[in-house]
């Protein structure tokens, strides 16, 4: 039997720790969950424990995040045609991973009780969550603006994709502190009924000023995929990269509407803290990529794509050494260049709308 590389060792105990760290939170809920118990479950040391993850939240945040991005590879259902097809899938798909009144006390249905009390914790965790919640909402109402365009050109639907996350959110929060509160199909209902509902929303740019450079040189990003459609990521054609950090994710909706026609746009996600925000944002994702990909036909997914540099590679080729929470870096991408380079707030506007001299 040939020897496992160092490469493949390490990859193999990590699968063994995410495995047994899943029974662990299941069986024991995550307060209760102990390193030890982890190790002892995938017959390793503690220490290899510690070597993969650098805590138990961590931990517990990328089993949630697996757990989520396994059920939105899922293949998809018929697709709606309307807005309010549309919410009532999104709002179908989401109550079917609410925890009932008769499941088991430790079943895997409940494995995310802990999640938002860890989140509640944590200043800097509440502060990323917001801003992916942000994000959630864009692609939500962007997707709902394929299939009913507004009639103003600042016209948008993302405050409606805001209010449809909140019912959500909250009643998956109700359900696992109150079993049988929540009706599933009356929370479909409210979510259809609210495809009416005219909250008069706008599009503007805050008055910001970032550094801009131009012809900042060759672009040469490695080979990642876009967590909205599971594919590679386009990110060497023309277009719109902006690599925010995790305090700084909503910034991607205005290269989108500022973006050329047919532009690709991707917002890269990083983060100083990649252990565990990315998982954060990976699971707070994933869960709406699963409504998206329910609920929407294809052409009518966002336009937005969405890539996790986990190890800071992309954000390295775009020059930003030390990624952090709060970055906002943007580039225009023309002929495989970075044609127009801009850093701080309003990056992303800025990046999409100066055309590079000529």
């Amino acid at each position: 039997m040939a020897r496992l590389t160092r490469a493949e060792a390490q990859e193999r105990n990590r699968a063994r720790v995410l495995a047994a760290a899943r029974e662990e939170f299941a069986e024991r809920g995550f307060r209760e969950a102990k390193i030890d118990g982890i190790a002892d479950r995938a017959d390793l040391t503690r220490g290899a424990v510690y070597s993969n993850f650098p805590g138990k939240r961590a931990l517990y945040f990328t089993v949630l995040a697996e757990l989520a991005e396994r059920a939105s590879a899922v293949p998809p259902a018929e697709p709606a045609l309307t807005v309010r097809e549309a919410l009532g899938a999104v709002a179908r798909t989401w109550v079917t991973r609410l925890p009932l009144v008769t499941d088991d006390e430790h079943g895997p249905t409940r494995l995310g009780m802990d999640l938002m009390p860890e989140i509640l914790a944590d200043e800097v965790a509440r502060k990323a969550f917001a801003q992916v919640m942000k994000l959630n909402a864009v692609l939500l109402g962007l997707a709902l603006e394929r299939l009913r365009p507004p009639t103003t050109p600042d016209g948008r639907l993302v405050q409606l994709a805001e209010s449809v996350l909140t019912v959500l959110q909250g009643a998956g929060q109700l359900a696992g502190a109150a079993p049988g509160l929540v009706d599933p199909f009356n929370l479909i209902r409210v979510c259809e009924q609210l495809a009416d509902l005219d909250l008069g929303d706008r599009w503007s740019v805050a008055p910001m000023t970032p550094k801009v450079r131009f012809a900042a040189g060759p672009w040469s990003p490695p080979a990642m995929l876009d967590a909205i459609t599971g594919e590679p990521a386009r990110l060497a054609a023309d277009g719109v990269v902006a690599v925010l950090g995790v305090h700084r994710l909503s910034a991607a909706e205005d290269a989108v509407r500022a973006a050329p026609p047919g532009a690709e746009v991707t917002a890269v996600v990083v983060t100083s803290t990649p252990d565990e925000l990315m998982p954060l944002a990976r699971l707070c994702v994933a869960e709406v990529v699963t409504c998206l990909r329910a609920a929407f036909p294809r052409p009518a997914w966002p336009r937005l794509r969405v890539v996790y540099d986990e190890t800071g590679e992309v954000a390295a080729a775009a020059g930003v050494g030390e990624p952090r929470d709060a970055t906002e870096t943007a580039l225009r991408v023309e002929s495989g260049r970075i044609a127009v380079r801009a850093d701080g707030f309003g990056a992303c506007h800025t990046a999409a709308t100066t055309e590079p001299p000529r």
